[in-house]
């Protein structure tokens, strides 16, 4: 009686640690992470991927995030990983990655987002890149699909260039997502940013608010924009 007692015992104690690896699972936030990896990004796409332990810290504790990053780069090329729970493991396939030269392919980002969706509810896409040589009525067009679909999209631009600042804008704010710039010299910032993201992705306007409660430039922005 005392021995059936306790195998009963260990098998609902292994069901219930079941249920909880199940549910982390299912309450983790989806979150596309793309970059640009043409030539003229060669310089940041190591600070770029050493960032991913930040971004899934920031989440932990609101139920974490699975995130899958993209990149295209070269003649054509576009890669999209396995979803990954756990930066370590992310940063390290993005450490093989090597920049080329080519133009930009947003549009493969944006309609992967779109494809990605269907399988599992998309909870906000990241970009980082530095141009955009693209038609931008049809990434507009896809973006506004992608606000419908509530999948904000958050441009990050490397840089100054006015012409880039102003799609990038258009292309956020068109998705119900935000903007934001930075430079080679300010890794720590787009660190700030991403985890930011994360924490939105995770927890909504509520947590990022809270996270955001005594921030200032571009962090406050991103939050602003987000609160429209």
């Amino acid at each position: 009686m005392n021995q059936l007692a306790s195998s009963n015992s260990s098998d609902v104690r292994n069901f219930l640690n079941q249920v909880v690896k199940t549910r982390k699972g299912n309450n983790s936030a989806r979150v596309l992470f793309a970059l640009d990896a043409t030539a003229s990004r060669e310089a940041t796409w190591d600070v770029a991927s050493q960032l991913q332990d930040d971004m899934f810290s920031a989440a932990h504790e609101l139920g974490g995030i699975d995130i899958q990053f993209c990149y295209f780069r070269g003649f054509g090329e576009f890669f999209a990983s396995e979803w990954h729970g756990d930066g370590l493991e992310l940063r390290a396939q993005m450490g093989e990655i090597r920049c080329a030269a080519g133009a930009t392919q947003i549009h493969r980002i944006f309609t992967h987002a779109i494809e990605e969706n269907k399988k599992q509810k998309l909870k906000a896409l990241i970009f980082v890149g530095d141009a955009m040589e693209e038609n931008l009525d049809l990434l507009a067009e896809l973006a506004g699909k992608l606000g419908l679909l509530n999948i904000p999209v958050f441009m990050f631009q490397e840089g100054t260039n006015s012409l880039v600042q102003s799609a990038f804008r258009d292309l956020a704010r068109l998705s119900g997502g935000a903007y934001s710039s930075f430079d080679l010299g300010s890794a720590n910032e787009i660190r700030v940013l991403l985890g930011a993201v994360a924490v939105y992705a995770a927890g909504g306007l509520k947590a990022l608010a809270e996270h955001c409660a005594d921030a200032s430039g571009p962090l406050k922005l991103l939050e602003q924009q987000l609160g429209k």
